[in-house]
């Protein structure tokens, strides 16, 4: 009987640290989304120096390529921030494209990303197929 309850409170010692350290390793890996208002707010407000996913609209002509990447604008509308991209940013980003940056602010308000990714709808639209008939310029014999 002691040796139940010996074993029983050795296994849940054991629990109860793999809990804390999970817990602890997680939360460093946790990264924030903002919007670009929530964000910019954040920023002026003193806080907001760890790692965020900065979410917008890229501005219309604000793209400029730079040596080392894109540098560019986002909004929701309500707010703007200045963005730099460190390397190739993906095939889709265009100006008006609704992008995620990742990344933190530097030691300005300009917001230093190191990935984007795009914004997309999730409704596959298929293309058009054929339905079999033939070209008009064809005649099926008779």
């Amino acid at each position: 009987m002691k040796g139940r309850v010996i074993g029983a409170a050795a296994v849940c010692g054991v629990a109860v640290v793999a809990i804390v350290v999970l817990g602890v390793v997680l939360s460093k890996n946790v990264v924030y989304f903002r919007t670009v208002s929530e964000a910019v707010e954040e920023r002026a407000g003193g806080g907001g120096d760890g790692r965020l996913r900065l979410a917008g609209e890229v501005v219309p002509g604000s793209i400029t390529e730079t040596t080392r990447g894109v540098r560019f604008e986002v909004t929701d509308g309500e707010a703007t921030a200045e963005v730099i991209h460190r390397g190739d940013p993906p095939d889709l980003f265009k100006e008006g494209a609704p992008v995620v940056c990742e990344g933190r602010w530097n030691d300005g308000d300009v917001f230093a990303s190191d990935r984007i990714l795009i914004k997309h709808g999730s409704e596959y639209e298929p293309p058009d197929v054929d339905s079999g008939e033939k070209a008009s310029g064809d005649k099926a014999n008779a």
